[in-house]
């Protein structure tokens, strides 16, 4: 009987192995609908035209805004400011690493409570799209993925490898020995050993998306039950390395297409810049301009989305400073939607902090801070409310775009008119595009001419009026300010420097230097390497020059030491991370020790078979001397993890008593620990630190990490990449606050400086060839109409946070010249532009200044283009 049983279960098995391998990539086929729909409390569906909510189409204009870079007191805040933006989804990754750093143990607080971000999108009355990866990429350590998975025997990420898609359910050493002597090893035993560790601890990436569709499930966020989430995604850009993984490239992808829609959340899921997305999941766009180079989704009956409008470029210590216009922004989502489109995607809409050890290998710790809200959550004009604009000129197109039929008049190269017409109705938009990205032009449509700035589209809701010109900013500008705060800098600082060890404390414990980020397992930046070495008086060289300590690294950055002296560091660069260092030595006779800090600066975030990259120290040599080279690379090292400061958290403020600070005199030695106290800054505005006088490093406040810090990394243009850092408010003390620096470097502390943040200078553009403020125009009952007595160009200058116009700093109406911050009168100017202006916003926390109010003044500037530039000044 236990023989027949036995059998059962051998034959049971191989038809089970014999299953799987058959299927290795094929996937079961899903049927092909017109229309992909979805029932629950909200009706969530989609056809070649748009998404449909409750079945009724809408234009969706979304935002990236990521919980876990910016605290959960600032979401309130970003939020309005989002939907006042004109935004109605916002879209979020969620990060894996964040909430299971180790195998199995959780973290959703603080802000990384995802739940209750989402719920707060849902207050706000906005929809939500959840980014579910696991792979985001995101310029987040490690693409989101956990350190851990790299632990996982025989895993390969990203492709059809079963340790990484499923794993089995029964815990199985699969790295146990099977001895083949033993005679009462049977064949059904071997045959589930090698079954079970093929399929290998069940569920990492498949686990991982359950468990976070199931707490959404839980609290019924998604549209089906009722939530605010109508979209998701699975896996992140496959396409780019799709082609590593051979024939396992589209297996996975269809695995995990099959994977998700299995999940039944009842809302469409997407895939971006995965052209072969299989059915039902929708493929879409990525990139810059994606109106002209999206290739359309792979069915007639998928919509047109973009998941990603880069918003600015994110940067990477070594970068010089970089910006995307609003101008250019406006015009790839006109064109856009001019063409089909349903759903825009800025990324990032708020970039914000990579607090701690979050970010990418090389990424600054501020993200994405030139997107429509900074860094800070202040409102970058004129970008926020130049979106804002259109944005409200595309909802006044809503019925042509989503009921009407389109027509295409392609006037040459350059010139392009796009028609949304209902047959027998007055439902009639259009949108008339110049492409040339030097002339101007005048176009004829429909008897009437339009002037289109270069590069720019117009839009007409009712194929007549011009209410928006992607190029023509009628919103405001802004410039941001940081200033000394006068409480907050009367700093005495003190120092704890780290001790240098030798191979007597770390002794050797491999033959070769270890590999860095296996060595870290993303516990901390920093490793110890020591090893020792005898030189001989024969070695030296006879002529007096002294022998070189050559370290190659595979990056990212490294301190030499010899015999406990500081000798040196040298790092690499996002597009370079190896890296040589060399430096002359006056080694002594005898044994001597040498000492290296290695260090990384986030884990990459992108690329084929990530779980195969290093870092660390290669190979060490000396050189120069009369005997040759000395390889010290197999010499045997011993390696310690972590520093002593973090080990003790002498940042907290418990564990900064747990050692012996002095004050500092002068500059402080490399490798320290600087510490010192602060009042918190007046008023309510953001806060920040400037790290002038340091290297690199770590920042904390009051125990909490403000990310990383390299001042000493200059770009071209020979300043830092980054030199504030962002100080949340809700990480404050009501009065006194700890402020320590880990430095790596030799520093001065005394130029460190504590400011507030604002934008409280607030500018106006405004040329007489300006549409007028699109908030000029309404539509109701399917009918286009002003809703002004009179239509005519205008400044309307808001100040933000409750503060009111206190001064006008500047005013001019005929042909001033200059930006915000920075204008110049021209040759030709009302006398009395000043006291116009003061007279309409002085004491207001707004204001509208029509070009009509110079008026009295008569023809002024006669045949000139007449512009009016305001500059005023907000306060409490």
């Amino acid at each position: 009987m236990t023989n027949m049983r036995s059998s059962i279960i051998v034959l049971t098995l191989l038809f089970w192995i014999v299953t799987i391998v058959s299927a290795k990539g094929r996937a079961p086929a899903v049927r092909l609908h017109k229309k992909h729909s979805v029932t629950g409390i909200q009706n969530v569906s989609y056809d070649g035209r748009s998404l449909l909510i409750n079945n009724q189409r809408h234009l969706l204009f979304s935002g990236s805004i990521h919980y876990t870079r910016s605290t959960a007191e600032m979401w309130p805040d970003l939020l309005d400011k989002a939907r006042h933006g004109g935004l109605n989804v916002i879209q979020t990754y969620v990060f894996w690493n964040a909430h299971e750093p180790q195998k199995g143990k959780w973290n959703f607080e603080g802000n990384y409570d995802l739940v209750k971000f989402i719920k707060l999108i849902q207050e706000k009355g906005m929809f939500a799209t959840l980014r579910v990866g696991p792979f985001i990429q995101a310029e987040w350590n490690h693409g989101g993925l956990p350190y851990w998975l790299r632990e996982v025997p025989g895993i390969i990420f990203r492709s059809n490898n079963e340790p990484f898609k499923v794993t089995s359910l029964l815990r199985i050493p699969c790295h146990a020995e099977i001895n083949n002597n033993n005679n009462n090893l049977r064949l059904d035993k071997l045959i589930m050993f090698v079954f079970l560790c093929n399929l290998n601890m069940k569920q990492h990436m498949e686990a991982y998306v359950t468990k976070i569709i199931n707490m959404m499930k839980a609290e019924k966020l998604f549209a089906s039950q009722g939530g605010p989430i109508i979209l998701a995604q699975i896996e992140n850009e496959y396409n780019h390395i799709q082609l590593a993984y051979d024939e396992d490239g589209p297996s996975y992808v269809q695995w995990a297409a099959n994977m998700a829609v299995a999940q039944n959340i009842g809302v469409p899921w997407i895939m971006c810049k995965q052209k072969d997305a299989p059915d039902p999941v929708i493929n879409a766009c990525n990139g810059r301009h994606c109106g002209d180079t999206f290739t359309g989704p792979n069915k007639p009956y998928k919509p047109a989305i973009w998941t990603e409008n880069w918003t600015a470029q994110y940067r990477v210590f070594g970068d010089p400073t970089s910006q995307r216009s609003a101008e250019d922004i406006a015009f790839s989502i006109a064109r856009f939607f001019s063409k089909d489109g349903i759903l825009v995607n800025y990324y990032m809409y708020h970039g914000g902090t990579n607090f701690g050890r979050t970010s990418a290998a090389f990424t600054t710790t501020r993200y994405y801070d030139e997107a429509p809200l900074d860094e800070f959550g202040l409102q970058r004009e004129p970008k926020w409310s130049h979106l804002r604009d259109a944005h409200r000129s595309l909802n006044l197109c809503k019925k042509a775009l989503l009921a009407g039929k389109t027509s295409v008049q392609r006037l040459n190269e350059f010139h392009e008119i796009r028609v949304y017409e209902k047959p027998e109705s007055d439902i009639c938009s259009a949108f008339i595009t110049n492409n040339h990205t030097i002339e101007a032009a005048t176009i004829s449509f429909r008897g009437k001419k339009f002037f289109v700035p270069p590069h720019s589209i117009s839009v007409l809701p009712d194929c007549k009026t011009v209410v928006f010109n992607t190029q023509q900013i009628a919103s405001q500008h802004n410039a941001r300010n940081f200033r000394r705060s006068t409480l907050a800098n009367n700093h005495k600082w003190e120092v704890f420097s780290e001790s240098i060890p030798s191979n007597e404390r770390v002794p050797v414990s491999q033959k070769l230097p270890a590999e860095l980020y296996s060595l870290l397992k993303d516990t901390t930046d920093y490793a110890w390497y020591t090893t020792s070495f005898n030189m001989g008086a024969q070695d030296l060289p006879k002529n007096g020059a002294a022998p070189v300590l050559r370290i190659m690294s595979l990056g990212h950055s490294l301190l030499a030491f010899v015999n406990g002296v500081y000798l040196g560091s040298n790092h690499g660069t996002h597009e370079e991370k190896s890296f040589e260092f060399q430096k002359p030595v006056n080694f002594k006779i005898g044994k001597n020790s040498i000492t290296i800090l290695a260090s990384t600066v986030g884990l990459p975030d992108s690329g084929a078979y990530m779980e195969h990259r290093y870092a660390g120290p290669k190979s060490i040599s000396i050189l120069g001397l009369t005997t040759g080279t000395i390889e010290l690379t197999t010499n045997g090292w011993g390696h310690k993890v972590g520093l002593k400061g973090e080990k003790l958290k002498i940042f907290s403020e418990e564990g900064s008593k747990a050692v012996k600070w002095r004050a500092v005199v002068g500059n402080a030695p490399a490798l320290s620990w600087l510490k010192t106290r602060f009042s918190t800054p007046e008023g309510r505005d953001p806060v920040a630190i400037r790290m002038n006088g340091m290297g690199k490093g770590m920042i904390w406040v009051n125990g909490k990490s403000l990310g990383r810090h390299w001042m000493n990394f200059l770009s071209p243009l020979g300043k830092p990449t980054q030199s504030e850092y962002h100080i949340p408010r809700s990480y404050l003390n009501p009065k006194d606050n700890l402020l320590v620096v880990l430095e790596e470097e030799s520093a001065n502390p005394s130029q460190v400086e504590i400011l507030t943040v604002d934008r409280d200078v607030i500018c106006s553009f405004i040329t007489e060839n300006h549409p007028p403020n699109v908030n000029s125009f309404a539509s109701k009952d399917m009918k286009f109409h002003s809703i002004m007595e009179s239509v005519r160009p205008e400044a309307t200058l808001k100040c933000s946070n409750f503060k009111k116009i206190v001064g006008v700093e500047f005013a001019s109406y005929g042909n001033p010249s200059g930006f915000c911050g920075n204008f110049a009168l021209g040759n030709c100017s009302v006398a009395a532009a000043k006291s116009v202006v003061e007279e309409q916003c002085l004491g207001k926390y707004s204001c509208t200044v029509a070009l009509e109010s110079f008026s009295k003044n008569g023809n002024v500037c006669p045949g000139l283009q007449k512009t009016l530039a305001i500059q005023v000044r907000c306060s409490h």
